[in-house]
């Protein structure tokens, strides 16, 4: 497997990666209540890069305390972080692995604003609550966007002085910098709403303010929705932007200095294609309580979860979403449409896992990397299974989303006990097992973890 265009180096302006195997975003409860971080996040990353992968990019990691989505993520607002993203940035380049953290913020979309932000709505481009949680949030001031671009451009420069080889800006799945840029969401008259260039400027804004602090020579790129499907699920949402209008942004925020453009799509979360797979109402009914009291409209869906009898009703809309999409490679064809208009290298987001499928997005020119996170959680060896000459695991991942939804009240982990033989015990030992540090290397002295 020596030539497989999977495992060869991709050469970014500021960076290179070993192989075209990354790490996608995915969000778990590892950390402290106060958004300090603990071994356990270590743990958990440097198990991805043992595996092999060519660059983690970090979970969601708030910019600021009133946009973290839950408590006990870690996160970059003060300087006093930076020695723990030092300590994990220094465990998994011990793998020959790059580390990109992604800088968040989660305007209206929090499942759980945590007692700092006890009865304090969202801060958005709107002061319309979301669709399906009916988060409460009330649409910015220019003061607030101001200080909030400078959340973002301080976060960058505490990534790159914790020694960090990267920062994504998160500007898709419906959180804020996609709150100002979906046409479907953001409904100011100022020089922020309106048209697609004033709906862009909070992002370019952002790009131009961490490059002003860090500088032309470290990694900078940014996750943007190729295409929204507000209304696909929520037909009574206005339609968002177009593909059109998201490989304009994507033309623009290189423009503005990113280095690499990760292509998704969607703009309100969860939807159907975002992420693609299952629906388990099952999971749902045990978990979505702890997220009730976040949106007016939790109890609604609860009460859709709960009983069996009105489960179907949710299921059948969310399965006539995604009837004429994949599962992998289901943003595939927008990203070719992006790759096309830009010159920085493209990462495609979207259920990759087989091999066959990421040697064909990235030879005939779809994509220059895939970023993958569920099959992932449930095979954090994949890269080696691929290079090895195998197209899928063994017990590949299912897709089911379960990770996804435990997600909200549990560690984060492969939850289809079908892969576990339908041994219970057995599958919470291997979520459990990044809660024993004897099992991972350890974090550096200094590095203050708690």
């Amino acid at each position: 497997m020596d030539n497989d265009v999977i495992f060869q180096p991709l050469q970014f302006r500021n960076l290179t990666v070993k192989n075209r195997l990354f790490r996608s975003n995915i969000s778990g409860r590892f950390d402290n209540y106060d958004g300090s971080g603990t071994q356990t996040r270590i743990n958990w990353e440097e198990s991805f890069a043992r595996g092999g992968v060519g660059a983690i990019i970090s979970s969601f990691v708030p910019v600021h305390l009133r946009g973290r989505i839950m408590p006990n993520y870690a996160m970059i607002d003060s300087d006093d972080k930076v020695p723990f993203w030092r300590a994990l940035g220094d465990a998994v380049h011990r793998h020959d692995c790059k580390y990109i953290l992604q800088l968040s913020h989660s305007g209206r979309q929090r499942d759980n604003p945590g007692v700092e932000n006890f009865r304090q709505k969202g801060l958005s481009s709107t002061s319309r609550m979301d669709t399906f949680h009916g988060l409460l949030c009330e649409a910015m001031t220019l003061q607030q966007i101001k200080e909030t671009i400078q959340y973002f451009a301080d976060g960058a420069r505490r990534a790159r002085e914790a020694g960090l080889d990267g920062v994504e800006l998160h500007a898709s799945h419906g959180y804020l910098i996609t709150q100002f840029l979906s046409s479907a969401i953001n409904d100011r008259t100022d020089q922020y709403g309106g048209n697609l260039q004033n709906r862009a400027a909070f992002l370019l804004e952002i790009i131009r303010a961490i490059r002003k602090e860090v500088g032309a020579d470290y990694h900078l790129q940014a996750k943007l929705n190729a295409v929204d499907f507000s209304n696909a699920l929520y037909p009574w949402e206005k339609k968002g932007n177009t593909l059109a209008e998201g490989i304009q942004v994507a033309k623009w925020a290189e423009e503005a200095g990113v280095d690499a453009i990760h292509v998704s799509i969607g703009s309100i979360f969860p939807h159907p294609l975002l992420p693609p797979g299952g629906f388990p109402p099952d999971e749902l009914n045990w978990w979505y309580g702890t997220m009730i009291s976040s949106g007016v409209l939790g109890y609604f869906n609860y009460t859709m979860f709960h009983f069996r009898l009105l489960r179907p009703i949710f299921t059948f809309f969310w399965a006539r979403t995604k009837k004429d999409h994949p599962i992998e490679a289901v943003s595939s064809q927008y990203c070719r449409e992006v790759k096309k208009n830009v010159s920085v290298p493209v990462i495609n987001t979207g259920g990759y896992q087989d091999g066959s499928v990421i040697r064909r997005v990235i030879s005939e020119g779809y994509t220059d990397a895939v970023s993958i996170a569920r099959p992932l959680v449930a095979n954090r060896d994949l890269p080696q299974i691929l290079q090895s000459g195998k197209d899928l695991p063994d017990k590949p991942c299912s897709f089911c989303n379960r990770c996804l939804v435990n997600a909200v009240a549990n560690p984060l982990g492969c939850y289809d006990v079908r892969r576990f033989d339908g041994d219970h015990d057995r599958m919470v030992a291997k979520i459990m097992e990044v809660f024993h540090p004897s099992q991972f290397s350890t974090a550096a002295p200094g590095s203050q973890l708690m």
